[in-house]
């Protein structure tokens, strides 16, 4: 029976060894006339625009690191006011709560008056915090100047484009409650 089957193996190897042959060469002879009908079409390149260098006068350019114009550059640097006076006590004092949280991310949802002072109530996080004029809120060292009914006036102090510290004022107004 061993004898058989290893007859039967060797009858089916050299039966498929026989397919195989003629498909590789149809292939082969397949790809050589498709290579011998293509011939690759390359642009040709342009010709290249010509340089002409330009004369360097010496005498006409500016002087980039002459000193007298430094000296007044650095003069007219120190005359102006420091900015730094601005955001010195704000970085010097202590956070409060609501200076974690963005003004945007804040709602304010009423007022009252407390022994004669507007408090403002103020929605975040699904919290409610009172706050009172002198109080700090938002990223931008926000201080609450004014407490009205209808809204909450504050000073900011931010970064302009050159990099300046400015104040801004910015207002929270009473939201009405979504149903």
């Amino acid at each position: 029976m061993s004898t058989f089957r290893f007859l039967l193996v060797g009858l089916a190897v050299l039966g498929l060894s026989g397919c195989f042959g003629s498909e590789q060469e149809d292939l082969q002879r397949w790809m050589a006339e498709q290579r011998a009908q293509v011939k690759p079409t390359v642009p040709p390149i342009s010709e290249p625009k010509k340089f002409t260098p330009q004369a360097y006068t010496e005498g006409s350019s500016f002087d980039p690191f002459d000193m007298q114009k430094l000296t007044q550059a650095l003069r007219r640097d120190s005359a102006q006011p420091s900015t730094s006076a601005l955001i010195a006590p704000e970085l010097a004092r202590r956070k409060e709560a609501l200076e974690a949280f963005p003004l945007d991310s804040m709602t304010m949802v009423g007022s009252l008056d407390r022994n004669g002072q507007p408090v403002a109530l103020i929605s975040v996080d699904k919290l409610l915090y009172q706050v009172r004029v002198g109080n700090h809120l938002g990223l931008n060292y926000g201080l609450i100047t004014r407490i009205s009914e209808t809204e909450l006036g504050l000073r900011e102090i931010v970064q302009d484009a050159a990099g300046e510290w400015i104040e801004r004022v910015a207002t929270l107004q009473l939201q009405e409650r979504k149903k």
